[in-house]
């Protein structure tokens, strides 16, 4: 059985990057409104931030598919591109993410392996940069709110580092996913070289 022919995945990456967005805003809005709730309880921020906190789950298990979705494709293109390169097989890709200790390392190892393998054009310093950052920022606001519920729930300086990174993560995902994206494209869309000519 055949695979799929590549193709630049750019539906695939703005569905992404606007679920995560999205995602990212809802999170910033729940985590006052749960704040609010917990050192002021009323009725009405009961009911606001059980609305938000019901909405959310939803939001952020649709960013993380489409996510995921986007990144299989991505290196279902890659391994295209550069069929020699390094890369994960297509179930650890989405694998990783979910292995206790593994995620803690190993997502970021597969997007520059991904990254590296879809294009020539990659640009080691500055893209890895962007991929640490991420990767930092998203690590940064699991363990600011997982400091925060040992310690205070309502710190504003833990609550504030928390959001800080979860945006900075979602904007970093978002340029990540783009540069991935627009180099796969810009490689697919290159003319493939001519076979050379056998002689009789």
């Amino acid at each position: 059985m055949s695979s799929k022919p590549p193709k630049s995945p750019l539906l695939l990456a703005r569905c992404a990057q606007t679920a995560i967005a999205v995602a990212a805003i809802l999170d910033v809005f729940r985590a006052v409104e749960l704040r609010d709730d917990f050192l002021h309880p009323t009725q009405q921020t009961l009911h606001t931030s059980g609305m938000v906190s019901m909405v959310f789950p939803y939001a952020m298990m649709l960013a993380i598919v489409l996510f995921l979705v986007w990144l299989a494709r991505a290196r279902h293109n890659a391994r295209a591109l550069t069929p020699q390169a390094s890369l994960p097989s297509r179930g650890w890709t989405i694998g990783v993410w979910f292995v206790p200790l593994v995620n803690l390392f190993a997502p970021r190892q597969v997007l520059l392996d991904i990254g590296r393998a879809s294009s020539v054009s990659w640009q080691e310093t500055r893209d890895k940069t962007v991929v640490n950052l991420w990767w930092a920022a998203w690590l940064g606001h699991a363990l600011a709110l997982l400091t925060a519920g040992r310690i205070d729930p309502a710190s504003i300086p833990l609550l504030a580092l928390a959001e800080s990174c979860m945006i900075a993560a979602a904007v970093l995902v978002g340029i990540l996913i783009d540069r991935v994206t627009t180099l796969q494209g810009g490689a697919l869309a290159a003319p493939a070289p001519l076979s050379p000519v056998v002689q009789a």
